[in-house]
């Protein structure tokens, strides 16, 4: 289980990426790269991090699915995921 600071900061991160995505998005295509620079550096889309849903594990994220491979293996075993049988695990 992920602390509740950890998600609380990828909450606030995907705030700010939401926030300044078309600010961005328009620096960009002007070629301001020093515009870009000032912005604040969490509002980059790329220092979000996947976390599974349910339990906020970062590592093993299954993006189709949202969980990470140990939810996903619990969910599968309760047959909460459709199409998905236990073959050798």
């Amino acid at each position: 289980m992920a602390k509740e600071s950890m998600k609380a900061r990828e909450v606030k991160r995907a705030k700010l990426v939401a926030k300044y995505a078309e600010k961005r998005a328009k620096l960009k295509e002007e070629g301001d790269y020093q515009a870009l620079a000032r912005l604040p550096k969490s509002s980059s889309k790329v220092r979000m991090h996947n976390r599974c849903s349910e339990s906020g594990r970062p590592k093993g994220y299954m993006r189709q699915f949202g969980i990470s491979r140990i939810v996903f293996r619990e969910m599968a075993s309760k047959g909460l995921i459709p199409g998905v049988k236990k073959a050798s695990w």
